[in-house]
């Protein structure tokens, strides 16, 4: 497709909140693109530290009613630490679903990077 220009979109999903437990991240609604990164960058460790989360990609029709799409990263609890999680053909909505280990807690920044 020479000259055609595409879309981007970064969205901010979780800025500095805490993360401990079940956690799921705001949904967003990106159907019109055709790729997708989901980033977690952890700023601070509350607890736990050198524990390991698992950050799920959950995908819907609806933004309401939610299934795993089979994507995930490992999110390390250590500061700086950095990890992403690459979707496509995934429909309408998407969110992140983490669940981390009993007395892990980070503060996060999430991104979800989109292109069209």
């Amino acid at each position: 497709m020479a000259g055609m220009i595409r879309n981007a979109y970064t969205a901010v999903l979780a800025r500095g909140e805490t993360w401990e437990g079940e956690v799921q991240t705001e949904p967003y609604e990106a159907a019109w693109a055709a790729e997708a990164l989901f980033f977690v960058r952890v700023m601070q460790v509350k607890g736990g530290t050198g524990s390991v989360a698992t950050a799920r990609v959950q995908i819907s029709p609806d933004g309401m009613h939610w299934v795993d799409e089979g994507g995930s990263m490992a999110i390390q609890a250590q500061t700086e630490s950095l990890c992403f999680a690459r979707v496509n053909q995934f429909g309408g909505w998407l969110r992140l679903a983490v669940t981390l280990p009993a007395g892990m807690a980070v503060q996060v920044v999430a991104t979800l990077a989109l292109k069209g």
